[in-house]
């Protein structure tokens, strides 16, 4: 069965013109030390009848701490990992400043085999980035997301 995952893309142009992204920077002991190949888009795990772009938001806000913008979405498409889970992007330009304020978290036995249960956000920052510095710092399996959104505005006008 596969995974399915669901996320939002916000994207804004500054004024010299650059396409920037807002992407997240993971949490947990793992992702502490690491910038390159170590954010993500805002999203998460849907199950089979949800809506994605329902499951999208929800992530968002769990990921960000707040609602995501009220601004118009498109589906960008769909991004299968090299694990095989799928990702739905929806995407939306803000003029908005959005900020990050805290993530949801999980339990982690840490350290390892230590028999002891620490609680890490699922987010620990979230920024604009230029869309070809985003493209380097989002893991490999999400890159392709970044380029689709850069494609994505060159043709639609966006």
């Amino acid at each position: 069965m596969t995974v399915t995952s669901a996320g939002v893309l916000l994207y804004r142009t500054d004024d010299a013109g650059v396409l920037q992204l807002w992407i997240v920077h993971m949490g947990g002991p793992f992702w502490a030390r690491k910038d390159e190949a170590a954010w993500s888009i805002p999203k998460g795990e849907y199950v089979a009848g949800e809506d994605p772009f329902a499951a999208a938001l929800r992530e968002y806000e769990e990921e960000i701490g707040a609602p995501p913008p009220a601004v118009e979405y498109e589906l960008l498409g769909e991004f299968r990992q090299p694990s095989r889970k799928v990702i739905t992007v929806y995407a939306a330009e803000v003029s908005e400043d959005v900020a990050f304020v805290e993530s949801n978290t999980f339990d982690l036995e840490w350290p390892p085999r230590s028999g002891k249960i620490q609680q890490f956000p699922e987010v620990d920052d979230a920024r604009w980035f230029p869309s070809d510095v985003a493209e380097t710092k989002l893991v490999k399996g999400q890159r392709p997301i970044a380029r689709r959104a850069r494609e994505y505005l060159l043709t639609s006008g966006g």
